[in-house]
């Protein structure tokens, strides 16, 4: 399940940087469409925060440290820095993935997030869910505002 679980989070974080990288205006990325309540950069620093945090930090122990205030008030920083952001993601996912074992998965997640008694496989998948639904919301930010 390792392969797999790296293989579609690679796949949804690479369309995540292909949005990104489509902005053809770069200050698009910070704009907010009425009824809609963040940008697709706040997205992107959402969905890097939350990964580096919940895989990174907790199952890793790769040291992150979130703000997550900051991945919703920060503005304005370079399309560039973003991909980076998300590509820096993908490398620390492949590494904490592939030291984890088929047995891992099915150990207790190490803190309360996802419920009682929940697996590093239940976590893994209901992250994959989360990157999705973000992933798909700057797609959408992108093919409204990209014009």
């Amino acid at each position: 399940m390792i392969t797999e679980l790296k293989e579609v989070y690679e796949k949804y974080l690479q369309m995540c940087i292909a949005d990104i990288h489509s902005f053809t205006n770069e200050a698009d990325i910070w704009k907010i469409a009425p009824g809609i309540s963040n940008s697709a950069g706040n997205l992107v620093l959402h969905i890097a925060g939350n990964l580096n945090l919940f895989v990174g930090n907790i199952l890793g122990n790769t040291g992150y440290v979130r703000d997550r205030d900051a991945e919703f008030s920060s503005k304005d920083i370079p399309q560039q820095q973003l991909i980076q952001l998300l590509e820096s993601t993908i490398v620390m996912l492949n590494q904490v993935l592939g030291n984890l074992s088929d047995e891992q998965l099915q150990q207790p997640y190490p803190i309360d997030k996802f419920g009682a008694d929940k697996t590093n496989a239940f976590a893994l998948t209901y992250l994959l869910a989360h990157l999705a639904y973000h992933q798909g919301q700057v797609n959408y930010h992108r093919r409204l505002l990209n014009k």
